[in-house]
């Protein structure tokens, strides 16, 4: 008999939120991103597309191109960990030196910005939770913007039009790689 424990059951689930099946078709967005997007008001594919542009990597296991969980982004540079325990580590370290602007998780919510939301350096790296704060400011730039694209550049960069068209731009590209696929 092959017992589990709370480590193995939660990497399954993981896997599963994460990884649902290769590819780019519709119903590869993950349920979490689903669920989320409902919860929130905000177009799934939409939401997804956001994530991938935000956290998206290679993963060599399924070899499709998927958002990761344990990403952080220090002054322009991104680095992709493969737990949360080893992203947690290197993001206390960083806070620990004086860095503040670093950008957390699945939807790269900003520390310096969004710390109050984001609560503990390992809350922020809960990928439900990192999940639901991203959702949160892109629903609030749509209820000031009232246009989903609008919404996407005010997420990315809110007083920075020019900084705001390019990420939407970017966006669209993912997004329509999602839609389209099917």
């Amino acid at each position: 008999m092959i017992r589990l424990g709370c480590h193995e059951i939660w990497l399954i689930v993981f896997i599963g939120f994460v990884f649902p099946r290769p590819g780019w078709s519709l119903e590869a967005v993950p349920a979490g991103y689903r669920s989320v997007a409902a919860e929130s008001g905000i177009p799934y594919t939409l939401l997804y597309a956001v994530a991938l542009t935000e956290s998206g990597k290679q993963v060599a296991l399924v070899h499709v191109y998927r958002p990761w969980p344990w990403t952080l982004n220090v002054a322009g540079q991104g680095y992709f960990f493969e737990s949360r325990q080893a992203a947690w580590k290197a993001l206390t370290a960083w806070l620990e030196n004086g860095k503040r602007s670093i950008d957390i998780g699945l939807m790269q919510v900003n520390w310096r910005y969004h710390q109050e939301r984001l609560g503990t350096p390992w809350q922020a790296l809960d990928p439900y939770f990192n999940l639901r704060v991203g959702a949160e400011i892109l629903q609030e730039c749509y209820i000031t913007r009232q246009d989903w694209w609008a919404s996407v550049g005010c997420y990315h960069a809110p007083t920075n039009l020019q900084r705001a068209d390019r990420y939407r731009r970017r966006v669209i590209t993912r997004w329509q790689r999602v839609v389209n696929a099917g």
